[in-house]
């Protein structure tokens, strides 16, 4: 196949540029390679070819993905980031890279949906989800960053851990399938898929393509279940959190301005105007999505 390769020569088990394409080439596929950390790899997908091949983590999946909508051409995952939640998603984390490949041959073809977030600063795409409050407000606050992990997900669940303990509900007010759903939240999250952040496992009934966000409500009656969740995760990776949520495909949200996350971007960013600042946000899914390439 002609295979577009967006490479991340930061991440993981796919470091080497040189090697990766030698490996493909092996394979039997023409490759064209570019880094993710230079110019040039986004016009890169609009050349012609048969696959897109993204070796990385979410962020370099996410972007890649986002940028594929609508353009009929499959993408192809080496899972090589940090967290991987959507090659998890997709069954591909701990497969070997020379498995993925072989599969491409006669792969299974596993649609994913893509949502879009709309507000006062514009739409944009997401793929993992969108969400307000620990979450949230944990990536807005880096300066309050534990001791450093050699686990950089573990650090995370840790960290998430010590704010839920103590992080204050908050009062949010929200539609979802015209259905009010507000309420005192200390977190609440719509999902695209089963996991979000470092690994949390928060949509067990999550599956890619199934045209519905799972959005999880965490009040203050959950927050011992919330923390237990974070405190155990070590004791097994795949644990449910088993938090309340609902389903649906269009949510609404009275944004003041509080930390909001799309992926793992933040708003409103640090240069906003004030108009970017308040307003109303809608998360949804319209039948968008992208076609990923799995082993059958």
């Amino acid at each position: 196949m002609r295979i577009t390769l967006i490479h991340n020569p930061g991440s993981g088990n796919a470091s080497d540029a040189d090697n990766l394409v030698k490996f493909l080439r092996e394979l039997g596929h023409e490759v064209r390679y570019y880094s993710s950390k230079e110019d040039g790899w986004k016009g890169a997908l609009k050349k012609r070819a048969d696959l897109v091949v993204v070796a990385g983590g979410d962020g370099t999946v996410g972007k890649v993905a986002r940028r594929m909508v609508g353009r009929g051409v499959p993408i192809g995952i080496l899972p090589s980031g940090t967290a991987n939640n959507i090659a998890r998603t997709l069954g591909l984390l701990d497969r070997p890279f020379e498995e993925i490949v072989r599969g491409w041959e006669r792969p299974r073809r596993i649609k994913l949906d893509v949502g879009i977030a709309a507000g006062p600063w514009g739409e944009r795409y997401f793929i993992e989800g969108v969400g307000a409050g620990l979450f949230a407000g944990v990536l807005a606050n880096p300066n309050g960053k534990l001791k450093k992990s050699k686990n950089p997900v573990a650090g995370a669940l840790r960290r998430l851990k010590k704010e839920a303990e103590s992080c204050v509900p908050a009062e949010l007010n929200a539609m979802l399938d015209g259905e009010d759903i507000s309420g005192r939240y200390l977190m609440l999250e719509a999902l695209n898929l089963p996991y979000v952040g470092p690994n949390l496992h928060l949509a067990h009934d999550s599956q890619p393509g199934d045209g519905q966000l799972d959005v999880v409500l965490v009040t203050e009656a959950e927050r011992a279940r919330l923390v237990y969740y974070l405190e155990h995760w070590q004791d097994n990776r795949e644990r449910l959190a088993m938090l309340p949520t609902r389903r649906g495909r269009h949510l609404e949200i009275e944004w003041a301005g509080f930390a909001l996350h799309i992926d793992d971007k933040l708003q409103p960013k640090a240069n906003a105007k004030p108009k970017e600042i308040a307003g109303l946000v809608k998360a949804r899914l319209d039948g968008d999505s992208v076609e990923f390439l799995l082993p059958a």
